[in-house]
This record gives structure tokens, sequence and C-alpha cells, in this order.
């Protein structure tokens, strides 16, 4: 993630040096069209925010009461492949409302730590799940684009963005709900070139419900798996995005 923004920040410090020297513009008027369109491809990075319970009261399967510790975490921030179409209407000079509908492929891998539990060494035992999800967005944002310098107009944008998770395990240990909304700012540069303009554009995404879906420890065949879907009570989902539009 820090190479990320290394290359954005390279990017605009690229911006102010050429902007010292005026060139000749490509597609000068490509901005001033009321409504544009464009494809995007990018690479994105999920994680997850999850509150843990703590100790629990269960009963297994042989009718017995016990009391565990399960502590549930994402454990590292998982690579995705993202990909859509944009549709951008001009508002005035400096700013635009866009719609990317888009389809990020990814997952989030947790890791269950058994408190109760011990293996030979003496360590908490542990569990790992693989969260895979598909999810299909639907962003509208407010883009403000500052004066174009030559052949660059970097812009900050912020938005809100339903989504809908396409893939759902029925007998995993934490399953997220269909429907879910996040708030997303960012920030990004304009580059003409002679044939398109190429748009880098690098957000932040954070989710405003609760991405948990609590019902689905009652689905569970396993007994004993139960503890461990119900060992986190929320769940909110980031997302680092980088993002390349052509147009």
């Amino acid at each position: 993630m820090k190479r990320l923004i290394i290359m954005m920040l390279t990017l605009v410090a690229a911006t102010g040096i050429e902007a010292q020297t005026l060139i000749a513009q490509n597609k000068p008027y490509i901005d001033l069209r009321p409504l544009h369109f464009g494809i995007l491809v990018g690479m994105h990075m999920q994680d997850i925010e999850l509150r843990n319970v703590g100790p629990q009261t269960i009963t297994t399967e042989d009718g017995s009461v016990q009391t565990q510790t399960i502590l549930c975490d994402a454990d590292k921030w998982n690579p995705g492949f993202s990909v859509g179409v944009l549709a951008e209407l001009r508002l005035n000079q400096n700013f635009s409302l866009r719609f990317t509908p888009t389809m990020h492929f990814g997952a989030k891998h947790l890791l269950f730590r058994n408190m109760t539990q011990t293996d030979a060494n003496g360590m908490p035992t542990e569990t790992t799940q693989d969260l895979k999800n598909t999810y299909l967005s639907f962003p509208i944002d407010i883009k403000f684009a500052s004066p174009r310098l030559n052949n660059y107009r970097p812009y900050v944008m912020a938005g809100i963005n339903p989504m809908i998770n396409l893939t759902t395990k029925e007998q995993d240990y934490i399953q997220l709900k269909r429907y879910d909304t996040m708030i997303e700012l960012g920030l990004g540069c304009d580059m003409y070139l002679p044939f398109f303009k190429l748009i880098p554009e690098l957000k932040f995404c954070y989710s405003l419900t609760d991405a948990l879906n609590k019902k689905h420890a009652d689905e569970l065949q396993d007994a004993n798996m139960r503890a461990y879907a119900n060992s986190v009570t929320a769940g909110h989902t980031k997302m680092f995005v980088l993002t390349f539009y052509f147009e």
C-alpha cells in the first residue's frame, strides 16, 4: 500500500514540475463535453474491521456447557481485481458527477484464535477462513478538479457506494450480508494523452453499515462452528482501490 501512495505523490510532483513550462495541450476541448464515457481497470486491497465478543458460553453437541474465548481478526490486506465502466456528467468548470458501476473480485483472510484450546506447544489453536467475495458496486461521486495544467489536471473526489455481494458460502464460519454501503474519498489526476485521456486514481472506501450477517450462526449444520460464527458482533469492510480510467 505504501507503494501506491508513493506512486500518487510522485505523479503530483511531476505535474508541478511540468506546469512550470507551457506546452501544447492534447485534446484541449475534451472536458467541454456535457457527458462522456469510459472504461476502468484496477486493483484493490480488502480488509474488514471486526468487533469481538470475548468470553462466550456455548452448548456442545453432547449437551455440555463450556466457556470459550475466540478472537477473530483479518490478519492481512488481500489483493483483488476491479473492472467497470464510467459515465461522467459535467456540472461546471470544476465540478462533475460520476457514476462508475464496477465489479470487485477479491477475498478477506480471517484468522480465529481459540484462547481456551491450546496445541502441543501451549499456543492457542488457530483456524483460518478465506472469505471470498465478488462485489457489484454502484458508486456515485462528486469530482472537484483544479484548472488544467498543460496535460495534467489533479482532482479530489468523494461519494457514496452501494454494493451487492454476489458470493456467499452457506457453511463458512463468517458470512457477510448481501448488501452494503460505503463512503469513499480519493484523489487522482487527468492525464491528457494524444489519443485518449488516462486517469489514475487512488481512493479509500469504508463501510457505513454493519456488514456481518448475524443470523448465519443459526444456519450452520456443524454446532462446533457456531462458537466461531458468534465470536464477532459487527464487521465493517475497508478497501484501498487503485483505478485506471480510459476515456
